[in-house]
């Protein structure tokens, strides 16, 4: 009579059950498989070597796969923590052509976003605007929220005729004690200081990254791109280099990894591993799409950490290869068309 197969539950935070050939059949001296649910006849075992089919991690999440006991030794399996590698390509999961750009039938375009594309304000202080009717068109007050103008249209606010302002994009690499903002009330001195030389347009930050913290930031007058790029549900790629006061133990980093509680919300990083070189275990890279306030701080300071020093190295697939501290650069058009592409 055959014995009951043994399930062991998978190691990590997916804890779903592996299916084992640790039950034996004693006529046969080997492992048996569960017969067949249609036939009822028995499965016939697979060919593939019993070392093979022990499986090793390849996937995020664990429980798709278990160590060798050479990989455990040697120390290559590291669970569920991908290694983390700052000179990562970015490679596109999207389509080879970018989605088509919405297009009025009828040619028209909204006049909030018009006077978005300006670059006189956003299109929730332009609405505010065009209900004040301090805006004409074709020399008309127009008051009525959501209307269309067509594009040879002559748009004025404030006595100045309006065209619509060309799209820029650029890349920060931003240095220490540099506020992310347009504009500081208190003086200090802002990431706008650092590329004042790019043009006229009216730029924009594309998220934030607080004083202390370096690393790349992209900056650019399109809102359109800049707010899908700072939704959390687009899963634009950022990866940090985080420089803790004290080594992190290999139990914290299980911890992060499983999740940590922010603001009432868990936070699980995509993929976070040591980043030091000769065993620095004070180093850290982590990878996470989320978008709270300080969040890589905030994690590793909820298990007394200390964050010394933290470097934004990756973001939506762009890096900082042969870009300085302090210096921009424009995207180019391939890097556009990967940003476009992310849904």
């Amino acid at each position: 009579m055959r014995e009951k197969p043994s399930y062991n539950k998978g190691k990590g935070r997916g804890e779903k059950p592996h299916y084992s050939d640790k039950g034996k059949n004693k006529e046969r001296g080997d492992g048996f498989r569960s017969p067949d649910k249609e036939t009822g006849r028995e499965r016939k075992e697979s060919s593939r070597p019993a070392e093979k089919r022990t499986g090793s991690y390849s996937g995020r999440s664990a429980g798709k796969g278990y160590a060798s006991e050479d990989q455990k030794k040697s120390g290559k399996y590291q669970g569920q923590l991908r290694p983390f590698d700052k000179k990562k390509s970015f490679k596109p999961r999207f389509k080879d052509k970018p989605p088509a750009p919405k297009v009025s039938s009828d040619g028209k375009i909204r006049l909030n976003k018009f006077i978005a594309n300006s670059g006189v304000c956003s299109r929730r202080e332009a609405d505010v605007l065009i209900k004040a009717g301090v805006v004409t068109v074709n020399g008309k007050i127009v008051d009525e929220l959501g209307t269309k103008i067509n594009p040879g249209d002559v748009v004025v606010y404030d006595g100045n005729k309006l065209t619509a302002e060309k799209k820029i994009y650029l890349l920060l690499n931003k240095p220490k004690d540099f506020i992310t903002t347009s504009d500081d009330p208190q003086g200090r001195k802002t990431v706008m200081d650092l590329v004042k030389n790019a043009g006229d347009q009216r730029l924009y930050p594309v998220g934030r990254l607080d004083r202390n913290t370096t690393g790349l930031l992209l900056m650019t007058n399109d809102g359109d791109l800049a707010k899908k790029l700072t939704h959390p549900k687009h899963g634009a790629r950022k990866i940090y280099h985080v420089f803790l006061d004290k080594p992190l133990t290999r139990a914290d980093m299980q911890k992060v990894a499983e999740g940590v509680i922010i603001d009432d919300e868990k936070v699980i990083p995509d993929a976070i591993e040591y980043a030091g070189k000769n065993d620095d275990k004070s180093q850290i890279g982590i990878e996470l799409h989320s978008g709270q306030n300080r969040v890589v701080r905030r994690i590793f300071e909820s298990m007394d950490y200390k964050v010394l020093k933290l470097d934004r190295v990756v973001f939506a697939g762009l890096t900082k290869k042969d870009l300085p501290r302090g210096h921009w650069r424009y995207l180019t058009e391939k890097e556009l068309t990967f940003l476009r592409m992310i849904k």
